[in-house]
């Protein structure tokens, strides 16, 4: 398998294809970076470099007892970036993945980073709070930290279907993109995937993406029942100075798998602007 090692001993899965302008690939919770595998093989195809990493303690990489916060999947990536030397790279974050790329590019820069793209992503911060009173109370991320630590197997199966939107009247959900859902998740560490809820919830992405100083897209689902459009990346790009705008009617928090050919078209066409 192709890994890095990081400076604290996680060892750091990534795929690596194609040649060309480097895209770079971040995944959701609690899934692995074989969720973007429709994006990259479409973009590959159309002369891309594509890098996806597994987060620490998801898919192939190791589950990691320390660091499972956003610091250390932002330093993960960097340390990935780094060690193949990536370039000019249009950085895509999805749910969770997009709070990496917002984190990394607040503690890392943008020297390394020509685009970043937002799609249905956790920033600016999800958890209701005094000064954030639309985001979402903290039951709703207590439940999701029950069922992570009970009957995982099931909770994951139960947790698909609202992430497709395959809840909805006249939804047409495949039982294989429910199945990949459940499949990928049971892959995380159960210590890895309890800790990641509180990274995605609480932390508050507001300053990084102020520092965001390259062409962004923001690319959410209306419909989104995970991560509601209106506390997310509505926020988002009015904190991102130039940030581009895209929403998709009726479309769930897994738009990529849904809408998968509408959201590579303007992906690609996001990326060649």
């Amino acid at each position: 398998m192709t890994t890095i090692t990081t400076k604290d001993g996680a060892k750091i899965f990534y795929k690596d294809w194609g040649t060309g302008p480097v895209v770079t690939f971040s995944h959701g919770w609690p899934l692995n970076s074989d969720a973007w595998d429709p994006q990259m093989l479409f973009l590959v195809h159309h002369g891309y470099r594509c890098v996806a990493v597994d987060r620490r303690g998801h898919g192939r990489s190791s589950q990691s007892f320390v660091n499972n916060n956003m610091d250390g999947y932002a330093d993960d990536l960097a340390a990935v970036v780094e060690a193949l030397d990536l370039k000019d790279a249009t950085m895509i974050g999805h749910s969770t993945g997009g709070g990496e790329v917002a984190r990394y590019i607040g503690r890392h820069g943008t020297s390394r980073v020509k685009k970043a793209v937002l799609l249905a992503a956790v920033p600016p911060i999800m958890l209701k709070s005094e000064t954030n009173p639309e985001g979402l109370p903290i039951d709703v991320f207590d439940g999701l930290r029950q069922g992570v630590a009970g009957d995982a197997s099931q909770f994951y199966k139960d947790l698909a279907i609202p992430f497709y939107g395959a809840n909805r009247p006249g939804a047409k959900v495949s039982q294989g993109i429910l199945d990949q859902f459940w499949l990928w998740s049971m892959q995380a560490g159960r210590h890895n995937a309890y800790e990641s809820i509180k990274a995605f919830s609480e932390t508050d992405f507001s300053e990084d993406l102020k520092k965001f100083d390259v062409p962004t897209l923001v690319l959410h689902g209306e419909d989104d029942q995970i991560v509601p459009v209106h506390d997310s990346a509505r926020k988002s790009a009015r904190l991102i100075k130039g940030a581009k705008e895209i929403y998709y009617p009726g479309a769930p928090h897994g738009l990529s798998a849904t809408h998968t050919d509408r959201v590579n078209a303007d992906l690609l066409a996001f990326i060649q602007s």
